[in-house]
């Protein structure tokens, strides 16, 4: 790795974000995490906070040239695919280096029923009439569901919806991690027809498809969108190792 202490940007909302940001803080880097903001309270890592986007790749690229930033770390969700685009533009023709941690994505086992699909739209679409639905997908993009008279269920996200939530409809608002015996409880408690995810990979929100396995039940699993190529990490080590300890 080149010589110590680099000025890195971190793209940040996640939880390996955080404990990237923790621990280049540690070993010496000057460190700004980016939050977008989607959540009202977040929880902070160490290092410089900066709030709100950076308007598009053109606002980020200046900001990277301007404040001479060597790393950019994009940490984001594996669905925020608007923003590692905009990063893999911004980077061009600036002296900063773009790495991306990305969690590896789940992989179905033996006893899934999986229905893979590329939109939530789609997820919509493919569930049965009068389906009971888990929808554990985040609180946008919920009016394919809604709008479907005949599902009913339970959605849960850390942040209340903003629709109107028709009749057969309830949110629970809780953070992940997700265990087991919770999710198995609430499985049994709401008699679920079909789980509907993301495939955000990881171990904190994992518990539900382990679940759904062990009952039988069908998630549709939505696959994650294209992001741009770049040096990619899954292990966050690896990636602490790289920027040098």
């Amino acid at each position: 790795s080149s010589g110590m202490p680099a000025k890195i940007l971190i793209l940040g909302g996640t939880a390996e974000a955080r404990d990237i940001a923790n621990q280049l803080v540690a070993i010496g880097h000057h460190v700004t995490t980016s939050l977008a903001g989607v959540t009202a309270n977040p929880l902070l890592p160490s290092g410089n906070i900066r709030s709100g986007g950076f308007g598009g790749s053109a606002g980020l690229h200046d900001y990277i040239t301007n404040t001479a930033v060597d790393v950019v770390v994009d940490a984001t969700h594996p669905f925020a695919a608007n923003i590692s685009r905009h990063a893999h533009v911004a980077v061009q023709h600036t002296k900063a280096a773009l790495m991306r941690f990305e969690r590896p994505a789940w992989q179905s086992v033996a006893g899934d029923q999986w229905i893979s699909v590329s939109a939530l739209k789609q997820a919509a679409a493919v569930l049965p009439a009068c389906s009971k639905v888990f929808i554990t997908t985040g609180r946008k993009d919920l009016q394919p569901f809604l709008e479907r008279k005949d599902l009913s269920g339970v959605i849960r996200t850390v942040e209340p919806p903003s629709e109107q939530l028709p009749t057969g409809w309830r949110v629970i608002l809780d953070r992940p991690p997700h265990h087991l015996e919770s999710e198995n409880a609430l499985f049994q408690a709401e008699n679920f027809t079909h789980i509907v995810s993301k495939n955000a990979g990881g171990d904190a929100t994992r518990a539900k498809l382990d679940v759904a396995r062990a009952l039988g039940l069908p998630v549709v699993m939505v696959e994650r969108p294209f992001k741009p190529n770049c040096e990619t990490y899954d292990d966050v080590s690896k990636l602490i190792k790289r920027l040098g300890t």
